[in-house]
């Protein structure tokens, strides 16, 4: 062994294995081999799934095959990019240094512009000439003086090397997803403590009877991303924090009109929300992007509270979803669980939309109006300024049944629990109605509507 797990080689392992143990940074590299031989065994026993034996010598989780279904998740779902990198640092682990370097050249000639990528290159073209111990380890003065760009870029190696160690659950959703129309045939969740924008394809069939049905969401791609240099949690107008909820994606905006900047193009999102407006949220402009021509990815926080996509990735972003339809939840860490784990949460809301639903249909203005909050904003309207529309719109429909189609339930759970509810609203005897997007709250037991709008 020579020493080296390039990119984060020795660097990100032992993040790797100081956050098994719950610590902040990693111990020095006085004794790379058996640092090493520790870092890698604990990954491995991440990644396990049992079929294959802990190893006892150098080379741990990369020199041991992972398990079939884990490799097939790996090998579908990463950015061919990032996929890239992965293999190489596979190959470093199983010593195949003269293949790795092969790979990282091809790599680096294609994505000229991946600075870790180069990193990875420059190590292996080191470690001929001296063991390398860390990421950049070079002599270089200049190399030295870059030490926090190199701190960023282990960084980025570490939380890159995550999305090999840490994956979803086979199976799982996120879980905010409580059901989807078919209507939305795409939908994006983004995890800011993993850097990571997952891609999923929605294969929920049509609901029964007007009921949400459970969500059925296939992972079809996961991606490295960049967010607010200031971190999550958007609170006001140049705070360059990504805010965290559940939004949609409003537009697209053609990259011939944009800076460098954002890349091959931008998909603006509905920030701020009805939720956010709600709390005084202040700012606008939070976009998903991609990256300016001279970079293949940004540092994990580098934004002004978009999220970022290398160009490569987010070209089939682009490619595959859809504008108004498509929900974006960034949250600063997901929760994965079994679709059928949302059911009764599921049950339990559906049965305050059909109440309404059914006072609404018989046309019982009173009895409506309880089932809004008092802190209702719409249009910049209170309740008491918006129900004369509402009493207008009854009137006029009269004493009909109304169906709700394609519906969506997206729940948003912090120091409030919040449901974003999307559906179209049909009168019986027509044919077409209205799309509508409610927020509701949990007030004192009950679901209450605080936000009601046409899409």
């Amino acid at each position: 062994m020579l020493g080296l797990l390039a990119a984060g080689g020795v660097a990100a392992y032992l993040f790797l294995a100081n956050r098994a143990e719950g610590g902040a940074t990693a111990p020095p590299a006085t004794d790379t081999g058996s640092l090493l031989d520790n870092a890698l065994a604990k990954v491995q026993a991440a990644v396990s799934d049992g079929s294959a034996p802990t190893p006892a010598v150098r080379g741990g989780l990369l020199r041991t095959p992972l398990s079939a279904p884990l490799q097939q998740q790996i090998g579908t779902t990463l950015g061919r990019g990032e996929a890239r990198l992965i293999h190489i640092y596979q190959l470093i682990g199983q010593g195949d240094h003269r293949t790795a370097l092969a790979e990282a050249e091809s790599l680096v000639r294609d994505h000229p512009n991946f600075q870790l990528a180069q990193l990875v290159l420059g190590d292996l073209l080191s470690v001929h000439a001296r063991p390398v111990r860390q990421l950049g380890d070079v002599p270089d003065t200049k190399a030295q003086l870059a030490a926090q760009q190199l701190s960023i870029l282990r960084e980025e190696s570490r939380r890159r090397l995550l999305a090999l160690t840490e994956r979803p659950p086979e199976g799982s959703i996120p879980a905010q997803f409580l059901a989807l129309s078919p209507q939305s045939r795409h939908a994006i969740a983004v995890d800011a403590s993993r850097s990571r924008l997952y891609l999923f394809e929605n294969t929920s069939p049509p609901a029964s009877n007007g009921k949400p049905a459970q969500a059925r969401l296939k992972l079809v791609a996961d991606y490295y991303i960049s967010v607010g240099t200031g971190g999550v949690e958007k609170q006001f107008e140049g705070d360059l924090r990504t805010p965290l909820g559940v939004y949609y994606i409003t537009s697209t905006l053609n990259p011939k009109s944009l800076p460098d900047l954002y890349g091959v193009g931008a998909l603006p999102l509905n920030y701020p929300n009805a939720l956010d407006l709600q709390r005084g949220k202040t700012g606008s402009g939070i976009w998903l992007h991609g990256t300016p021509s001279e970079q293949y990815a940004r540092a994990p926080l580098a934004s002004e509270g978009c999220v970022v996509v290398s160009n490569a990735d987010f070209t089939h972003i682009l490619s595959t979803v859809q504008i108004r339809t498509t929900p974006v939840v960034i949250a600063s860490e997901l929760q994965w669980v079994r679709p059928d784990a949302l059911d009764t949460d599921r049950t339990q809301f559906e049965s305050a939309l059909e109440a309404w639903r059914q006072t609404k249909s018989r046309g019982q203005i009173e009895q409506l109006k309880t089932f809004y909050s008092e802190r209702f904003q719409s249009q910049g309207r209170d309740l008491a300024q918006w129900w004369p529309r509402v009493e207008k719109e009854v009137q006029a429909t009269g004493s009909r049944e109304l169906s709700l189609r394609d519906i969506s339930l997206l729940r948003w759970r912090d120091s409030d629990d919040t449901m974003v509810v999307t559906f179209g609203e049909v009168p019986a005897g027509q044919g077409r109605g209205t799309t509508r997007r409610q927020y509701w709250s949990h007030e004192n037991g009950q679901w209450k509507i605080f936000y009601e709008g046409n899409i």
